[in-house]
């Protein structure tokens, strides 16, 4: 019997199996991921951002999460061999009806704890020439990194502790009982003491193929990008944001240099008519036809329909999209853009059409899930999984004999 089972092979999955690979040293811990590599999903396709925690509500765990987070994922980065670099960024004002935001947003940003700074016209153009802006915020927190690596150095820790480490095992079904948890797959049944759920998109499916009843569904958002051409990388320094519209619940299209070189533009926020829909050709009947009949989503399109409409006008037409960015960098041209890979966001929604915000668990007697980790899901990869870990109850251990490497 393996001791615990961890679903899913994204960082949050990861990093759980690592934090609880410390907790319980003497445990078999087993990762079932269904696809042929590890984070190629949400963790794969993400921007490579690390996050200070400025936009997230005081006392949330998002806002909590991310301030812990970036502080251990850098300490991870330095012991492990991961590139990063803390770069900073700014969130940038372009206009006076802006100000109040910008203004509500720093005051966010001081109350959880951040050591941040408003800049005027012309220190902006000191950090990011080419920006027009009339007042930004200074994050000097943020910074970027590959995530990828991040997992790929999670994964070799868990080999060298033991981790039974299974790809292309995707899960059917989880029957819990009394004194254990099955977890059955397309080719193999794996009996454990206990089960912890990090599917992302697909939480909620295997929450509720667990028994575990909870009022949300995911919803697939794909976040849509355009790279600078070469030429024009000297546009962009660092990061550079919008200032959020408060009337939409996603950040605005924004320039992020990326660790391994290039400038991305985006994302907007499209509906994805699969869950895993990286293409606006990519449809899967059964994940379409769920979104339309969930009465959630049809009262969260009534609320943001006109926002939506323009981010759906902004998937078609390159020249809205490029339009958008020009409110940042007046300067670029349609001509300097060429499409990039697109991300598929998991949001979870309620059936009243509440979007869930934060990080979102439930548990049974043998297995929790992890329903909604949302951006900074990644940069607080460390504190979650430890959080997660700290939730798993005291069981009983089979010990298991390695010699780590």
């Amino acid at each position: 019997m393996k001791d615990i089972v961890i679903i899913g092979g994204g960082i949050v999955g990861l990093s759980t199996a690592f934090s609880l690979s410390k907790r319980f040293p003497q445990a078999h811990l087993t990762v079932l991921e269904k696809e042929s590599d590890w984070a190629k999903h949400q963790t794969g396709n993400n921007s490579g951002v690390i996050h200070s925690g400025i936009y997230y509500k005081p006392g949330s765990l998002k806002a909590k999460f991310a301030r812990e987070g970036s502080r251990q994922i850098i300490q991870f980065c330095q012991e492990h061999g991961v590139s990063y670099d803390q770069c900073g960024k700014v969130i940038v004002a372009t206009k006076q009806a802006e100000l109040p935001l910008l203004e509500n947003l720093f005051q966010r940003g001081l109350a959880n704890g951040l050591e941040i700074s408003t800049i005027g016209r012309e220190q902006l153009q000191e950090e990011e020439p080419y920006v027009k802006g009339i007042k930004a915020i200074k994050v000097p927190q943020a910074g970027i990194i590959n995530y990828k690596q991040v997992c790929e150095k999670m994964v070799d820790y868990l080999r060298t502790r033991g981790a039974e480490l299974n790809l292309e095992t995707e899960v059917k079904k989880v029957l819990e009982h009394d004194d254990n948890v099955e977890i059955i797959t397309e080719n193999k049944t794996f009996t454990a003491s206990y089960v912890v759920n990090c599917t992302g998109l697909h939480s909620d499916r295997v929450t509720k193929r667990a028994g575990v009843e909870i009022d949300l569904q995911i919803i697939p958002f794909r976040g849509e990008y355009y790279e600078l051409k070469p030429e024009k990388h000297h546009l962009v320094k660092n990061l550079i944001y919008p200032v959020p519209n408060p009337d939409f619940p996603f950040l605005g299209v924004h320039f992020t240099r990326m660790i391994g070189g290039g400038v991305e533009a985006g994302p907007n926020a499209v509906l994805s008519f699969k869950r895993e829909g990286y293409k606006k050709t990519d449809i899967n009947m059964k994940d379409f036809s769920e979104v339309m009949k969930y009465k959630g989503f049809w009262k969260l399109a009534s609320k943001y329909w006109q926002e939506g409409a323009k981010e759906m006008w902004r998937s078609y037409s390159k020249k809205a999209f490029v339009k958008s960015l020009q409110d940042l960098i007046p300067s670029i041209q349609g001509e300097d853009l060429v499409p990039a890979s697109s991300g598929v966001r998991a949001q979870a929604l309620k059936a009243d059409g509440t979007l869930v915000d934060d990080f979102y668990i439930v548990s049974s007697k043998r297995s929790i899930h992890v329903c909604n980790a949302p951006s900074p899901a990644a940069t607080a990869c460390l504190p979650i999984g430890k959080a997660i870990a700290n939730k798993v109850p005291e069981i009983e251990i089979n010990p298991q004999i390695f010699i780590p490497s």
